[in-house]
């Protein structure tokens, strides 16, 4: 048995730069992980018992259990064809922090340590922030999101993630795009060796999905305003697709106190308090 943890993806910037004549858009996106998240279990099983999907945690409502979630669709493209999985969830679904994606990429590193199964190369194949999910550090997302590069030094991120219990399926979004041929970020990415560093730098970045996902979905923009309102927010932008969104702090006990305040506030909303790493 072996048991992988599964982090937040933030995408601190998301540009699109391009789409290609069979539709995938190209990105050019810095990744960023929570260190709050879903968990993955594996329990290896006798030949012929097939693969089973069990889900708990506080989020597990709604969540299929079949061959549509990318859990099982990650463990048959790693070839492995008899096991019990067990995701614990924590990370709201279609709410633009990979959820999905991250549990695949942990069940990938669960079987690798529970079955001595390699993880498979095409992770693109099982969505676009697979790959990003599998490296599972601060990362340059490039292309369909098949091209990744790690960045050697980042330093963390104190923030507040909030979502208003709203589903965002990310098609739509991208159809709703005014323009699909934006500008990518700088070919050289700075050396950020300090948080506010970092955030000079991000001034200049952007999410193009943003104002389209406002567009279809208003509570988008109702959480924008509200991380704008809180006290100490230094950079406030819709992660992915959304509908999740957050704010940047000084420091951990700033963004703490933060999310406790909005969380009063929307008592209803997914609000969490995290280190961006």
């Amino acid at each position: 048995m072996a048991e992988a943890f599964a982090p937040a993806k933030v995408n601190l910037s998301l540009h699109v730069v391009g789409q290609r004549a069979d539709g995938y858009h190209l990105l050019d996106s810095l990744v960023v992980f929570a260190d709050i998240g879903d968990r993955v279990r594996v329990e290896p099983r006798p030949s012929g018992s097939g693969l089973s999907l069990t889900v708990t945690g506080p989020l597990a409502a709604g969540v299929p259990t079949g061959p549509e979630n990318l859990v099982i669709k990650a463990a048959k493209l790693a070839g492995v064809r008899d096991a019990a999985i067990t995701l614990d969830k924590h990370l709201p679904a279609e709410a633009g922090i990979g959820g999905g994606s991250s549990d695949a990429a942990a069940t990938l590193r669960a079987i690798q340590t529970a079955l001595d199964v390699p993880i498979p190369k095409g992770l693109e194949q099982l969505g676009a922030d697979v790959p990003v999910c599998a490296v599972a550090q601060a990362a340059r997302m490039e292309g369909t999101g098949e091209r990744v590069t790690a960045l050697p030094r980042f330093t963390p991120l104190s923030a507040v993630l909030a979502n208003p219990r709203v589903a965002v399926a990310t098609p739509p979004v991208f159809k709703a795009l005014s323009a699909k041929d934006n500008a990518p970020m700088p070919a050289e990415l700075p050396d950020f060796a300090a948080p506010f560093d970092l955030l000079e730098w991000l001034q200049n970045t952007r999410n193009d999905l943003q104002d389209a996902a406002c567009g279809l979905h208003s509570a988008i923009g109702a959480t924008l305003d509200a991380l704008s309102a809180l006290e100490g927010a230094r950079l406030v932008r819709m992660s992915g697709s959304g509908a999740t969104c957050f704010a940047l702090f000084a420091n951990r006990t700033a963004a703490e106190e933060a999310a406790r305040v909005l969380q009063q506030r929307e008592p209803n909303w997914w609000v969490e308090a995290c280190t961006l790493s």
